[in-house]
């Protein structure tokens, strides 16, 4: 390797120096309760930043026991705009914190080797449920901080704030009069699991509200679903359509409208996650707001606690979820 490309180390700081190893080591890394004098500890952060110093993360990380790493668990779902809003937030939040945010995507069949396993995060904490398999290989790797833990059976998307926006959604329908509602539920099986949770929130509202089952029917891009689910629901006379994310809403509101429909005076539809998209068509879609930033600093907040070994907080955060109106709900 030639000297051009070779990685500078501290022991070629201390010999430019001529100062001792050790002394560089400590200055370099910040060690607690050394003797060095101002002066000598700003030579060398002024040599190591003139010849290219880059601290060796594995060896550091071999030294403290740390990685500095929150490995974030992600099921394999498209990367769609409320969940690349939810993971910017917490990577900032955690670099700010001295941390990096590194995400795997678990692949059903998948045969790769499992990227906790060449990383070894400070931190692994996932959406969906680590299986008994998976949390066996992390405590192998040495990783003893995972989230949630082995006695909470159930997903962090379970949590009821998260199904809020779909309960808002019948709200809002049935407070504009309609009575008959549909609800648009994703139709792509890697969201199986959102989609339950936000189905069984607006069910809950239906219930409450009395206005009897909920007449749910899958949509997705392919096969014309969203036009076969409008020919059902015209036919049971539903008015209004409620839809797992603005995706599906615009499907739903774009088979109505070739189908000679008016939106929203033959049928209102409203979306989830209120993305850029929503305002832009026309009519422009009615959504539901979640505040993803925030949902990002709850996880950040979690990851941080955990490499702390401090304890979560009590509560899921308040995520603020509100009904944006637009034109295809309001006439």
């Amino acid at each position: 390797m030639s000297e051009r490309t070779r990685r500078v180390t501290a022991a070629d700081v201390a010999r430019s120096l001529g100062v001792s190893r050790a002394t560089v080591g400590y200055v370099l890394n910040n060690t607690p309760g050394q003797t060095i004098s101002a002066a000598t500890r700003e030579r060398v952060l002024a040599e190591a930043e003139r010849l290219g110093y880059r601290p060796h993360r594995t060896a550091q990380a071999l030294a403290s026991g740390r990685s500095m790493i929150v490995m974030l668990l992600l099921p394999d779902w498209p990367m769609e705009y409320s969940l690349r809003q939810h993971l910017e937030t917490a990577s900032r939040v955690l670099d700010e914190a001295g941390y990096s945010l590194v995400t795997h995507t678990r692949h059903g069949g998948g045969h790769a080797r499992p990227l906790w396993e060449l990383l070894s995060p400070d931190v692994v904490i996932a959406w969906t449920p680590i299986t008994a398999a998976e949390r066996a290989s992390m405590k192998a790797s040495g990783i003893t901080r995972i989230l949630p833990p082995p006695r909470q059976s159930r997903s962090f998307l379970a949590s009821p704030t998260l199904n809020a926006g779909a309960r808002l959604q019948i709200d809002y329908l049935h407070e504009l009069g309609h009575r008959r509602i549909g609800y648009a539920a994703s139709g792509d099986k890697r969201l199986a699991l959102l989609s339950r949770g936000r189905v069984a929130g607006a069910r809950e509202a239906a219930e409450r509200l009395g206005l009897g089952l909920l007449d749910v029917r899958p949509v997705d891009h392919r096969g014309g679903s969203a036009a076969k689910a409008l020919r059902h629901w015209r036919q049971e006379g539903v008015t209004a359509i409620a839809a797992f994310n603005d995706n599906l809403a615009a499907m739903t509101m774009a088979a109505a409208l070739r189908a000679g429909l008016a939106v929203p005076g033959d049928l209102a539809v409203i979306g989830h996650d209120d993305t850029p998209l929503a305002g832009m068509l026309y009519p422009s879609l009615s959504s539901v707001s979640i505040d993803n930033v925030g949902l990002g600093h709850y996880f950040a907040d979690l990851a941080l606690r955990a490499a702390r070994d401090e304890p979560p907080p009590e509560k899921a955060p308040d995520l603020h979820a509100r009904v944006v109106p637009r034109e295809s709900t309001i006439r």
